[in-house]
């Protein structure tokens, strides 16, 4: 296999800075504020700081809307990750819950009580919880402590072990007490409405958002980045962490051989670690592809290594609404994904990228092969990609529906509805 040096986990965080440019003024302009009748004060609360999808669109969302007069700390059951330094820079404020090993605890009972006053202390407007822990403390929490805003969130498709049937009715009654819920795709509104029997209205669609210029105009030296591939080099992106094997990358191994029989040169560069890559590393050598795979490993230069490539492939079993999907076609990269939760709410199918089905490494290899080998297609994709995710899943838009959903006036009946269910 090719190879490249790790960097250090300092470097990774300063590198971090690539996605989440720090505003010219962070401090929140309370008059302006209450100018507008914008929420002043809103604590978003995430598990940890280390970079994932949800932890970097919190991140993002945290340092713009404070950018827009708003008061926005972060809390964080573990005050951890790189993400963690670069909100600092920007003077977000954060504060820790720690959870411990279990939310059923004296310690979990005693984090709870903590954050419900800290909650009544600080007068917040609103609490927005963005995954399951954050979820499970932060919801009662913020019931306890009466804040008018409650929003609790569903990120992902791909069901965790802890869904047990007496944990997701726990989860029911957090969405319950919620005045709303928010999802990133509409395949998991319908899961939610579908499994947890919650009103469609009480459910709020909230795409991410990506930064579309910075992939947009970064620059990449392919010499410097992927030392020794050659100029001719056909290189395929591949940006997911490696925890998981829904993230299908023993598919994508399995497509690969058919790809290199008919392109030698194509070069598949996996971005992204996890305790799954041992197990890639020996799949990859056992097909005899050592000269085919590059393994990065976690970087903090995705927009210049995405600039360096000719194609982007997400070979995922379960997604919601992937970032590294829209990252990649923001970057101007024709993509490949499957046809499973939130991508087919991304790709038009043909049109700004190609769809197959899901564990399909014969559709995957065909797909991939259609857009190496057809330069003006593969053109064709990359453009009317990059325009649809300019038009559709930028920042602009994200904010201006936060800020619509954080607007009291909008959720006292739901909160007195969540009151009485909890009664």
């Amino acid at each position: 296999m090719l190879s490249t040096s790790n960097r250090d986990q300092a470097g990774i965080a300063a590198n971090q800075v690539w996605s989440l440019q720090r505003p010219t003024d962070s401090r929140p302009d309370h008059s302006d504020s209450e100018v507008q009748g914008n929420i002043r004060r809103v604590l978003y609360l995430v598990d940890t700081l280390n970079v994932g999808g949800t932890e970097t669109q919190v991140a993002h969302v945290a340092l713009r809307l404070r950018s827009r007069a708003h008061d926005v700390v972060v809390g964080c059951l573990h005050a951890e990750g790189s993400l963690l330094e670069v909100l600092k820079r920007g003077n977000v404020p954060i504060v820790e819950f720690r959870k411990g090993k279990t939310l059923l605890s004296l310690n979990g009972l005693y984090q709870l009580f903590r954050l419900a006053h800290f909650l009544r202390r600080g007068r917040f407007h609103a609490v927005h919880a963005h995954d399951l822990w954050s979820n499970l403390l932060g919801i009662p929490a913020a019931w306890l402590a009466r804040i008018p805003i409650i929003i609790s969130s569903r990120r992902y498709l791909a069901d965790l072990e802890w869904y047990t049937p007496w944990r997701s009715a726990v989860m029911r009654v957090i969405y319950r007490l919620s005045t709303r819920v928010t999802v990133n795709s509409r395949s998991v509104r319908d899961l939610l409405a579908r499994r947890d029997s919650l009103s469609p209205e009480k459910i709020q669609v909230l795409n991410n958002a990506v930064d579309v210029d910075r992939f947009a105009t970064a620059q990449g030296d392919r010499e410097h980045l992927f030392p020794g591939t050659g100029s001719h080099s056909k290189l395929i992106a591949v940006v997911a962490n490696m925890y998981s094997r829904v993230k299908g990358h023993t598919h994508l191994i399995s497509a690969a051989s058919s790809v290199c029989r008919d392109i030698p040169e194509a070069i598949f560069v996996l971005i992204g670690d996890g305790k799954e890559r041992p197990n890639l590393e020996q799949q990859v050598r056992q097909a005899g592809l050592e000269k085919n795979f590059l393994f990065l490993g976690s970087r903090g230069d995705v927009p210049e290594l995405l600039a360096c490539c000719d194609l982007f492939v997400l070979p995922s079993e379960a997604e919601a609404l992937p970032n590294a999907l829209l990252e990649a076609m923001a970057a101007g990269l024709p993509v490949v994904g499957t046809r499973v939760g939130g991508i087919p709410e991304i790709i038009r199918n043909g049109v700004d990228g190609l769809i197959v089905p899901a564990k399909d490494p014969h559709a995957l290899a065909e797909a991939i092969l259609r857009i190496l080998q057809n330069p003006r297609f593969a053109k064709q994709l990359s453009q009317a990609g990059q325009e649809m995710v300019r038009a559709h899943f930028g920042f602009d838009r994200l904010l201006a529906e936060l800020e619509q959903l954080y607007t009291p006036a909008q959720t006292t009946q739901q909160r007195l509805h969540a009151g009485q269910l909890a009664c």
